[in-house]
């Protein structure tokens, strides 16, 4: 009984639940509805058979690439920008702001020219079948002009986050997926007068989506006042010795996520190698496994919003505690999430008019996530709700970047070409990846050596620049 009234003492904070729902709900409510789209017209795409879910989930791979850059961009930035947030540091911000939207646009913009030159080459790298190259290359042409318009919204939108402000991104966010999803709908099958072209006309839907989102966030941010609502000037407001102290802490973020990126590449490989049905469960199952994580990605970006804010304030001890209760919460609701997959995923399944074996497999995959759900759930909050929202950016970096290479990329490859395992069983010896992190994580969570102020790093680096009206 003594176990239960400390783990119900260490609830009994009010000011916890209110602070995280304020945040967490958008973001879940926006994930989900991503989710659920996401899962429709991997529905939609699903009525022209394996190939098709095939070659848009290679193109995805690139585009995926690209988004884990981006989110170790912008994880990096709002390590900062949270707690310039909690000292009402405006200008501060504004200026990591900046040196964000350099990074990411940049990034989009080497994936963009890749996707426009090398679309063959690239989706050779996962795949040998010569029909879902030729259809993934001609998607991934044109879904690439998605990639410049997200690398600015995805930029403002993180750092809204951390100001507080979720559901103005949220919204714009989702009736963006709404817009696509429609258009989707309407060009892949000819729907509404609008020609049939095929998977091509999800790819067309997302470009449009996308620009309008970009283009509707920025004219709700300027002509409201937003505390991002940067000028130019503060935007470039990046001195040599700025950029140096920002970037340090930064950059093991996003190394972080380009070894983790190319380790979960890895992984598709692999299972892209087994071959084309092999392939097609997994993209099933990943579209389906996105709602299952919606709920647990609102709890960790909250998280980390909260953990910074509070130690850049100078609270380090209601940071830790914060962080712990969230991790708690995430093994209670990943085992609760992981049955609840189990009880839908037949009825589910069956909306893919994919080969018997496809279902067969993406089926037993799930019982492997049923398992391992909690864990990788506990992961996701301890590296990005918690290590990095406290700045321990080069443990975060082992833990999430060099690990997958240690030990699940090796694992998967044996379980695939050297004990030639059915597609479900090379999934699960993928999961040693997440259980040595999830060992490895709880212990640093409990070190405490992960809570650094980053606002001491820039101290007498004010900026130089007026804030703008």
């Amino acid at each position: 009984m003594s176990i239960i009234r400390k783990v119900v003492n260490f609830y009994k904070d009010p000011d916890y639940f209110r602070n995280l729902l304020k945040i967490a709900l958008p973001i879940m409510l926006q994930q989900l509805m991503f989710s659920l789209l996401n899962m429709l017209g991997g529905i939609f795409v699903g009525q022209k058979g394996d190939a098709a879910v095939a070659a848009v989930g290679f193109a995805g791979q690139i585009a995926f690439l690209l988004n884990l850059i981006h989110f170790g961009i912008v994880s990096g930035a709002s390590m900062f920008t949270a707690q310039f947030w909690g000292k009402r540091d405006i200008p501060n911000l504004r200026r990591v702001l900046g040196l964000c939207l350099a990074l990411t646009v940049s990034a989009s913009l080497i994936f963009f020219t890749l996707a426009q030159v090398l679309p063959s080459q690239l989706l050779g790298i996962y795949s040998n079948d010569p029909v879902v190259i030729e259809l993934g290359a001609k998607y991934i042409r044109t879904f690439s002009w998605t990639f410049l318009f997200f690398a600015v919204t995805f930029s403002y939108a993180v750092v809204m986050r951390s100001t507080g402000n979720v559901i103005l991104p949220t919204g714009v966010s989702v009736g963006a997926l709404l817009i696509s999803i429609v258009l989707s709908y309407s060009l892949i099958f000819g729907k509404f007068g609008l020609p049939e072209l095929g998977i091509q006309g999800a790819a067309v839907a997302a470009v449009i989506a996308r620009f309008l989102e970009c283009v509707t966030l920025l004219i709700i941010i300027y002509t409201h006042g937003s505390p991002v609502a940067a000028s130019f000037r503060e935007l470039t407001g990046l001195d040599r010795a700025f950029f140096a102290r920002v970037m340090k802490p930064m950059l093991p973020v996003i190394l972080n996520e380009l070894f983790w990126s190319l380790g979960v590449t890895a992984y598709q490989i692999i299972y892209g190698q087994m071959g084309t049905q092999s392939y097609a469960a997994i993209k099933i199952v990943s579209d389906i496994e996105q709602i299952a994580f919606a709920v647990f990605i609102g709890i960790s970006n909250a998280t980390a919003v909260l953990v910074g804010n509070h130690i850049g304030a100078g609270r380090e001890d209601e940071a830790y505690r914060y962080a712990g209760r969230s991790l708690g919460l995430g093994v209670l609701g990943g085992i609760l999430l992981g049955i609840i997959l189990q009880l839908v995923k037949v009825p589910v399944l069956s909306l893919y008019k994919v080969s018997p074996e496809v279902i067969r497999d993406a089926g037993n995959i799930f019982i492997v996530i049923a398992f391992f759900l909690w864990v990788r759930v506990n992961n996701m909050t301890i590296v990005v709700g918690t290590l990095r929202a406290g700045g321990d950016t080069v443990f975060s970096m082992f833990l999430d970047g060099f690990i997958i290479w240690i030990v699940g990329v090796p694992m998967a490859y044996l379980g695939a070409f050297v004990w030639h395992l059915p597609v479900y069983f090379v999934y699960l010896c993928a999961m040693s990846e997440e259980v040595t992190k999830w060992v490895l994580g709880i212990r640093r969570y409990r070190s405490r050596k992960w809570i650094n102020n980053l606002t001491m790093h820039v101290e007498g680096l004010e900026a130089d620049i007026a804030p703008a009206e």
